[in-house]
């Protein structure tokens, strides 16, 4: 089974990195709404765009995207 983008996300935060996709983890982990179980990149994206505004921008959610991919790839998911 495929994990969630969000379980996925939470493996990048970190309290003392300062990059996009770090920042990004962070805030959505206090991001009550989030749809966490989701493995869909248009529900996600949509999520995003509509409901939040703690992302400057949605090429950082790519890039998390793009991250998410390789991992589910290298866990043979």
């Amino acid at each position: 089974m495929k994990r969630s983008f969000y379980h996925y996300l939470m493996t990048e935060r970190d309290p003392y990195k300062k990059d996009d996709v770090t920042l990004f983890a962070n805030a959505a982990s206090e991001d009550l709404s989030f749809p966490k179980q989701s493995v869909d990149f248009d529900e996600v994206s949509h999520y995003l765009e509509m409901e939040t505004d703690y992302l400057p921008s949605m090429q950082i959610f790519d890039e998390a995207w793009q991250r998410y991919l390789e991992s589910s790839q290298k866990e043979g998911l």
